[in-house]
């Protein structure tokens, strides 16, 4: 059985997330959507809202479950008996830091292998700091993010 892991710190998740997480649990037995404490963010909503925002969302999915994590992501992984991250990326400009990180990860443990999912062109453009922006200013996210997060968004800014 493969287990494959999608981490982010979704602060909001997208229907771009939405997207790879749903095109990468057609590949395998199961995937762990792993919601990241990550110091160097300043998010606009807690860990336990955003695993809510992703559980909700996904939720007519069981081959995925979502779990919070912080700390390294190759712990995260061994916990959950993966074996595979993915990391989505929308540009060639992704790459470069999502690389860096695949390698340390790498060094880390080189029994998890990082696989790189590009972006369908419908969300090549679209991030979680893109959508907090335009729900900040009154424009609408629906289609940009499940809808669940676009009623959260529309009550945070109301």
């Amino acid at each position: 059985m493969t287990i494959a892991v999608v981490p982010g710190s979704f602060d909001p998740i997208t229907a771009g997330h939405m997207d790879i997480i749903r095109r990468i649990s057609k590949l395998y037995d199961g995937v762990v959507v792993g919601v990241v404490v990550n110091p160097s963010k300043k998010p606009l909503f807690s860990l336990e809202d955003r695993v809510k925002m992703v559980r909700e969302a996904i939720k007519d999915n069981e081959k995925i479950e979502v779990d919070s994590f912080d700390g390294l992501l190759v712990g995260f992984v061994k916990k959950h008996k993966a074996r595979v991250i993915i990391r989505g990326l929308r540009a060639v400009s992704d790459f470069e830091r999502e690389f860096q990180m695949a390698q340390l990860n790498r060094r880390l443990n080189p029994d998890i292998e990082t696989m790189f999912v590009m972006a369908s062109p419908e969300y090549a453009y679209l991030s979680s700091s893109a959508v907090k922006e335009i729900a900040q200013y009154g424009g609408d996210v629906s289609g940009l993010v499940p809808p669940n997060v676009a009623k959260l968004l529309r009550s945070v800014w109301a």
